[in-house]
């Protein structure tokens, strides 16, 4: 996939997209039957609407991954509803480099067992950045260009 960048060498914008999302809203479906064959029954009439609702919004919520120069600082955020998001000062920066996740390390936001938070959409290339305090691998299809990007912004 193409990157977004306006320019280069001073701005970075690209967004990921991922078939992930698309099971999610697959699975609404089965909960909405579930809800409809078990109305009038006291738990079940609330419990599947609930979870098919919660399956939509992560649905919506990690629908594509966009990584995004906000002048001082990168922003990583799931869309196209804001739920997570999170950014990285440039001068909290020590090093940034092409890395690939490991089966382990899986999609989603969480804590990797190699250390460090994953923020990953699909597939397994990211970018590894090495901040004062923690490590980021921040999934992406644009992997080689925003460790370019990061590496000329880094403090």
């Amino acid at each position: 996939m193409a990157s977004e960048n306006r320019n280069r060498a001073t701005t970075y914008r690209h967004t990921q997209h991922a078939p992930l999302c698309w099971g999610l809203y697959l699975l609404c479906i089965p909960f909405a039957v579930a809800a409809w064959l078990t109305r009038g029954m006291p738990v079940l009439q609330w419990l599947f609407p609930v979870v098919g609702l919660a399956m939509l919004w992560l649905a919506a919520s990690f629908h594509h991954l966009t990584v995004e120069d906000e002048g001082d600082r990168i922003s990583i955020r799931f869309g196209p509803l804001p739920t997570f998001r999170r950014s990285v000062r440039y001068d909290e920066i020590v090093d940034a480099r092409v890395d690939r996740t490991t089966v382990m390390d899986g999609w989603g936001i969480h804590f990797s067992p190699r250390g460090g938070w994953v923020w990953n959409l699909w597939g397994r290339q990211c970018v590894l950045i090495q901040m004062q305090r923690g490590t980021l691998r921040v999934g992406s299809d644009d992997a080689e260009p925003l460790a370019e990007f990061l590496q000329s912004r880094r403090g």
